[in-house]
């Protein structure tokens, strides 16, 4: 099937990548439980290594089923290609490592997931990889920040955890004037609420463990090639320009085009590091995937619903959704996110972070756990947690203060959840006065 074949996203999210098999018809997209494949002769396995022809060798490097879920999401998000990890973070790794060498530079924005810091600022810099961080949307931090060994800007579409949204048609505009690919985590939107590439950006990553799984059951990554961003014409990136000695010295961008990118990744990434999906993981998310666009009209409903029920509770000290009108981000959300800036939001709570504690401690219905995106109600304090490797001076700079409380709104019925929270509201109530 082909990636024009269906346009509408709710067709594409049910078909894209699979016909039905011809030797016994299954409609669902089967489990391909293998390891590897049996070449049909020895000329054929040759070109296979080679790159010459397309098929399967090692499911390290691809697998049918992972093949269907890659190509149904690139077809989500409008791109070429992708590939498909084994998490969220391996998918990020394999863009930094598959663009940038010893010596090279990124530009992120500051305002991003915490183990995404840690790689960029710690991780990869044992690698000689450095990485300069500016505000989001700061156009002129932006512009000072780009060097000429600079390979990529990274963002993310709705930051982690404070929720900016990132202004991808400007950030995308400064960096193509420089030669230089954006790459945006757009994990908290999902291709339902948000394309990047429609709107400039080159590269899209997720962690498709959240909405697109949705369910908690299935640990993934993922990164979509837009196949627009043109790498002979930057002359930033000879890796992909250049001739690669491992397959005979193969030029990615003059063989492969528009899909330059996505085969570089499979061809070194897939093959050494080997960060590879299970084909089970694959069909899991795939499930997710065929429900995702209804799911997320219901997130995004509830969580519209509740942030006007929490901004009229007394044990409420302050509350932040990018759709808010008070939001520095309202006017931009509005224009990226016509359908709703996704199910995401932040609150305070009185007794600082003793309250905060207590409101999750006294929870029954939500849970209080390290991930996002689960079709259930989850909260989470991120000093505490997914932060609390970061300095104060950099918690601040993220957008986290003490008593930041976030969740992640499920598709409960309303009601049940504003009365799991009116119950942490009262425990919460009762440290502050006991203060």
């Amino acid at each position: 099937m082909s990636r024009s074949s269906f346009l509408k996203p709710d067709t594409v999210a049910l078909h894209a990548g699979y016909v039905p098999e011809s030797d016994h018809g299954s409609r669902a997209v089967p489990v391909y439980q293998t390891t590897s494949y049996v070449f049909e002769s020895v000329s054929e396995g040759s070109s296979l290594f080679n790159v010459e022809q397309g098929g399967h060798i090692y499911s390290r490097i691809t697998n049918p089923t992972v093949a269907v879920l890659e190509q149904r999401i690139a077809a989500l998000e409008g791109g070429s290609g992708a590939i498909c990890t084994a998490s969220g973070m391996s998918a990020l790794f394999t863009v930094f490592i598959t663009l940038c060498s010893a010596g090279d530079h990124i530009v992120s924005a500051t305002q991003i997931y915490g183990s995404t810091a840690t790689l960029l600022k710690h991780t990869i810099k044992r690698l000689g990889i450095e990485c300069s961080f500016v505000p989001v949307n700061d156009e002129e931090a932006l512009r000072n920040a780009i060097q000429p060994n600079t390979k990529m800007v990274f963002c993310e579409s709705i930051g982690n955890p404070g929720l900016e949204i990132s202004d991808i048609p400007a950030i995308s505009a400064i960096a193509h004037e420089a030669g230089v690919p954006v790459v945006v985590d757009a994990t908290f939107a999902t291709p339902c609420l948000c394309r990047p590439i429609d709107h400039g950006a080159d590269i899209v990553v997720h962690s498709v463990t959240k909405w697109m799984g949705g369910h908690g059951v299935a640990i993934g990554g993922v990164v979509v090639d837009g196949g627009r961003f043109d790498w002979q014409k930057s002359g930033r990136f000879p890796e992909l320009t250049e001739p690669y000695a491992p397959f005979h010295g193969i030029k990615f961008w003059e063989e492969f085009g528009p899909s330059a990118l996505a085969m570089k990744m499979r061809a070194e990434s897939m093959r050494d590091v080997g960060a590879a999906m299970s084909p089970h993981n694959a069909f899991l998310i795939l499930q997710g995937i065929e429900t995702l666009s209804l799911r997320m009209k219901q997130h995004v409903a509830n969580a519209k619903a509740l942030l006007q029920w929490l901004q009229q509770q007394d044990a409420v000290t302050w509350t932040n959704y990018p759709d808010m009108e008070s939001n520095s981000s309202h006017a931009l959300a509005a224009t990226l996110f016509p359908d709703g800036a996704g199910s995401m939001l932040c609150f305070g709570v009185v007794g600082g972070r003793s309250g905060g504690a207590a409101f999750i401690d006294s929870l029954e219905l939500a849970s209080n756990l390290a991930n996002v995106g689960d079709a259930r109600t989850l909260v989470l304090h991120p000093a505490s947690t997914t932060h609390s490797r970061l300095t104060g001076d950099d918690m601040k700079a993220a957008g986290i203060s003490p008593d930041m409380i976030r969740v992640s709104v499920g598709i409960e019925d309303i009601g049940d959840i504003k009365s799991d929270f009116a119950r942490g509201f009262k425990a919460a109530q009762r440290v502050a006065g006991a203060a």
